[in-house]
Order: structure tokens, then C-alpha cells, then sequence
């Protein structure tokens, strides 16, 4: 089975595959001071809770942004697992796709979504992650990635206002049952829902103009948010949690096909 990590800034997500099924998959808060061992024994739990052993697992592919984790999702790896990982990003890993956009920038996430979504729906696609940040992500008709947008993602926004406004509180993000709020958490709700649906519809449709494709271009939606706010728009197409993780997975598949043609 092929394990696969996305640790991004909020959560690293662990997923479990045995060919193109997902198996399980488990999520932990991103802590940089987290060491392999307690990664190593965490997993060892989730594992067995599926009736499953470390040595079910026979490959790691790992998609990180927050290169402190690296090294010990690494030892993690070489020593639960007994294999070299596959770190999407690194010299000598094939996409299968031309990139253009920095590439000492882009998140391997975001590579990550966009092989997979391509894999999915075919055409050209515009790929909304929900994560820390909320990405837009350009996918032409051929898989390539084509560059993007980066807004403030929905929880960042909510903390930023509870920190700089002494009387807002924190609140959770649900979709509101009317614009107007009558009090301070209705009216914050309100404001940060909709105001999000704005972002989505504005720039999906200044992204599809710019590419002369208003019709043609399909919008896929991933991350825990995801559903709830396609849910308030006409402008996203499908929804699709597992994105990431299913890229990771093609990543690894293209990359063992190259390296068994050598």
C-alpha cells in the first residue's frame, strides 16, 4: 500500500491507498516540533485500528509547505516503513506536466491538485483549495499548470479579526440564514460567508475572461471548507476532498512507470 502525507500549515494529512482505493485517512495538527517518533507512533494507532501494520505499507509520498517537517516525516519513513520517500518538489521527480510558474514557489500542493483534477475532469479547470490560504489554481486542456491566486484563507481571516478587534469573538464559519446579522456573530458570519462567495464568483470570472473561456472552464472545489461554500454558489462545478491526497498518488504512479522503463 502507498502512504501518502500532505502536510500543510494547518494539518498534516495521512492517506492510505491500495491502488486507486483510499483505505483510511487521518489528520494532525501541524506542529514543527513534532518528531518522527511521535509521528511514527501515531500512525502505528491509526494503523492498527484498521487491523493494519506499518508493514502494510510498502511507499511514502510525501507534498509539504512547511519545510521544517520534512526531515522528520523523512525518518519517519526510513524507519517505520523502510523506504526512501517520494517528495514531490525535489530534483529528479516528474510531474508529467509543464509548470509556469516559479517553481521554487509553487506549493507542492497545488501541483498536487492540479494532476489530479486534470486526471478527473479533463478541459481546461480553475481548482479552489480551501487550506490555510484559499488558492486558485489554472489548469489548461493539456494538464499544465498555468499559475494562479492567493487569498487569506477563511480561518486566517476569522483569527485575524478576533485579534485585532477586542469585542469580535471567535467564531465558527457556517452558511448564514441571512445576510443581515441582528447581532455580532450573525453579522460577522454573514459578512466573512458571503464575502467569500464574493472572492469565489469575482475571480473565477475575471480568471475565465482573462483566459477567453467563460463557458468552457470547469471549477473544482477541494479542502474541509469546500462544501460548504460551493453550496452558496452556482460558479463551482464539483466538489472533491480527496484531490490532493489522488494527486499525490498519479505523482507516485508516473514517476515508478519512468523509473521501471530505465
Amino acid at each position: 500500500m502507498l502512504l501518502t502525507i500532505d502536510a500543510g500549515n494547518t494539518n498534516v494529512v495521512f492517506g492510505l491507498f491500495e491502488g486507486d482505493t483510499k483505505r483510511c485517512q487521518w489528520r494532525a495538527a501541524t506542529r514543527t516540533d513534532r518528531t518522527a517518533d511521535e509521528y511514527a507512533a501515531l500512525l502505528t494507532q491509526w494503523l492498527t485500528l484498521e487491523g493494519l501494520t506499518p508493514s502494510s505499507i510498502k511507499n511514502v509520498v510525501i507534498a509539504s509547505v512547511v519545510p521544517r517537517l520534512l526531515r522528520d516525516l523523512r525518518l519517519l519513513s526510513e524507519k517505520v516503513f523502510r523506504c526512501r520517500p517520494m517528495v514531490v518538489g525535489e530534483e529528479g521527480i516528474a510531474l508529467g506536466i509543464e509548470v509556469k510558474y516559479r517553481k521554487d514557489e509553487i506549493g507542492s500542493d497545488r501541483l498536487a491538485d492540479a494532476i489530479a483534477a486534470h486526471v478527473t475532469y479533463k478541459g481546461p479547470l480553475i481548482v479552489i483549495d480551501f487550506g490555510t490560504a484559499t488558492t486558485f489554481n489554472v489548469v489548461d486542456e493539456n494538464g499544465n499548470y498555468c499559475g494562479g491566486a492567493i487569498a487569506p484563507g477563511v480561518n486566517l481571516t476569522l483569527e485575524a479579526l478576533h485579534a485585532a478587534a477586542a469585542k469580535l469573538p471567535r467564531i465558527t464559519i457556517e452558511e448564514p440564514k441571512r445576510t443581515i446579522g441582528l447581532d455580532t456573530v450573525s453579522a460577522m458570519n454573514s459578512g466573512i460567508y458571503w464575502g467569500y462567495i464574493g472572492l469565489i464568483e469575482g475571480l473565477t470570472a475575471r480568471i475565465k475572461a482573462e483566459l477567453g473561456l467563460t463557458s468552457k472552464i470547469k471549477v473544482v472545489a477541494t479542502g474541509g471548507l469546500a462544501p460548504l461554500f460551493a453550496h452558496g454558489t452556482k460558479v463551482v462545478d464539483h466538489v472533491d476532498p480527496d484531490l490532493t491526497l489522488r494527486g499525490l498518488v498519479e505523482i507516485f504512479r508516473r514517476n515508478a512507470r519512468a523509473a521501471s522503463k530505465t
